[in-house]
């Protein structure tokens, strides 16, 4: 099977290369930087495309670009984590729908696309899949649309989706300004006080390896 992912050398996407490349499929990384993307240990066990999601041209043939994949992983977002930032709807949302679009346009049949727990809004307790979300936060907002958008395509055009909701999450590589980076750091330097809530939320931490 051909695959293709974005968003590869994220915090989520370093885990996933290692699993994927444990496998016998034919894979192909979309990134903005290709000398960046020579630091990384599956450079040489891919194939690269370079693609610039903040400036997406609709005329180009990115299904071409990308190898022609059976399947894509979409990893990639701009902006995290700054999860309240207006730029979530006001481009991310636009760029990454009309990206995805022109490759399911020209023949992408199956695509797989991370969303975000934070699409479920401010609620405590067991989450389930069936749940009506209500995002709270432009991130949120945006992932949550592109969701719907997609689902509205599968009305006109045929291919598979498959959203999968990303809850909380540690490991090496994690970005330093998430809680649990910050909470380290703090433990690290002894300091007596952690500025965050009271304590009330209950969250699931999954180690990336396991997600």
């Amino acid at each position: 099977m051909k695959i293709s992912v974005t968003g590869a050398t994220g915090f989520v996407g370093q885990y996933f290369m290692k699993e994927l490349l444990k496998t016998n499929h034919e894979i192909t990384v979309a990134t903005t930087d290709k000398e960046k993307i020579k630091d990384f240990d599956f450079y040489s066990k891919v194939s690269i495309a370079l693609l610039n999601l903040d400036d997406i041209d609709e005329t180009k043939n990115y299904f071409d670009l990308l190898n022609k994949p059976d399947l894509l992983i979409h990893l990639a977002w701009q902006g995290l984590p700054n999860y309240r930032q207006l730029f979530h709807f006001e481009k991310n949302l636009y760029q990454h729908y009309i990206f995805l679009k022109n490759l399911i346009g020209n023949g992408l049949k199956d695509l797989v696309v991370t969303g975000t727990c934070f699409e479920y809004g401010l609620k405590e307790g067991c989450l389930s899949e069936d749940i009506v979300t209500n995002p709270k936060n432009a991130y949120a907002l945006a992932k949550d649309t592109l969701r719907k958008f997609l689902e509205q395509l599968q009305t006109k055009q045929s291919f598979q989706l498959k959203w999968i909701r990303l809850f909380y999450m540690y490991g090496n590589g994690q970005n330093p300004n998430s809680l649990l980076s910050q909470l380290e750091k703090a433990a690290e330097k002894g300091d007596k006080v952690f500025n965050m809530s009271g304590g009330e939320q209950q969250r699931d931490y999954l180690p990336v390896e396991k997600v």
